[in-house]
């Protein structure tokens, strides 16, 4: 009788696994040959398997920034060949359009509404002012903040507060940051910081502005409201990009010099934890500032020392 059973189970059990249809791969989910076949190698010696699509940038990417609804992203390319700012159709994953620029530095934002871009020019001393009409970048106006190539200002880090119509520039040789109408391109005031800046990030609420101080260990906090530095955190050095998650609560500072990044309390004025991000335990100075903190919670992603 065992015999049998054996002889019965056996073939069926063969039917039912080669009658197994093959797993279908779910939708958004890439298969490991496919994601083999995008592995990228950098100069360090390290990989990059991305799981998107990848669309192909200038010299130097130093920011991306997304309008409102993520129907746009723009990119400032700053290396030492054509400098340029980049338009994205993020939805279709194509490129809209590719404007030659002077001379830019990082900062890069657009307007709630979707139609202008504002770009930092870096070392010509003012900001750029894009229309964006029919997927086509149009340069609309110039915000001169300094004698062109004078090396006195050097706007880098934007932001901007749509419903006040005013824009924060932070800057790198005179180490400033000044509150700009839009209405007007007008400078409202100027503020020192104790060193360089880098960028600025509004929180939720736009009640206060958050400045990198790249030349330090320190992130100043602005009260948009009573127009002064209420309070500073010290985080690791040479602060450099922002990102806020989606609650408002954890700011995640990328510090270059020391290949981590600092998640704050934003309430507590204080460091809650620091994460390295560093190729290896010991390693310093590799990173720049290719991260962005997950918006949500306190979910990480970061990138250390990418061919940097």
């Amino acid at each position: 009788m065992k015999k049998a059973l054996v002889g019965v189970l056996t073939p069926v059990s063969l039917i039912s696994a080669n009658a197994q249809p093959k797993r279908p791969v779910s939708p958004g989910i890439i298969d490991l040959p496919t994601l083999e076949a995008r592995r990228v190698q950098l100069p360090n010696g390290w990989s990059l398997t991305p799981v998107g699509t990848s669309l192909p940038l200038g010299d130097l990417p130093l920011n991306i920034a997304v309008s409102r609804t993520g129907k746009y992203a723009a990119i400032t390319n700053n290396g030492q060949s054509v400098q340029s700012i980049q338009l994205m159709d993020t939805r279709a994953g194509r490129q809209l359009d590719s404007v030659e620029i002077g001379i830019a530095w990082g900062g890069i934002a657009f307007t709630a509404d979707e139609k202008s871009l504002y770009v930092s020019g870096g070392n010509d001393n003012w900001i750029i002012k894009y229309s964006i009409k029919n997927g086509k970048l149009v340069n609309d106006d110039t915000i001169r903040m300094g004698e062109r190539m004078s090396g006195k200002v050097s706007p880098t880090g934007i932001a901007i507060d749509d419903r006040r119509q005013l824009l924060y520039v932070v800057t790198k040789e005179n180490n400033s940051l000044y509150v700009i109408g839009l209405r007007d391109g007008k400078v409202v005031r100027q503020l020192p910081l104790s060193s360089e800046g880098y960028t600025c990030l509004l929180s939720p609420d736009k009640k206060e502005l958050y400045v990198s101080e790249w030349g330090s260990r320190m992130i100043a906090v602005y009260n948009t409201e009573s127009n002064v530095f209420t309070d500073s955190v010290a985080v690791g050095d040479h602060p450099n990009d922002l990102c806020l998650s989606e609650n408002g609560q954890y700011l995640y500072v990328a510090n270059a010099l020391d290949n981590s990044v600092s998640v704050v309390d934003i309430k507590g004025r204080k460091v809650l934890e620091t994460l390295n991000a560093a190729l290896y335990p010991e390693s310093r100075g590799r990173q720049y500032d290719q991260w962005r903190g997950a918006e949500r919670g306190r979910e990480d992603a970061v990138c250390g020392g990418c061919g940097q």
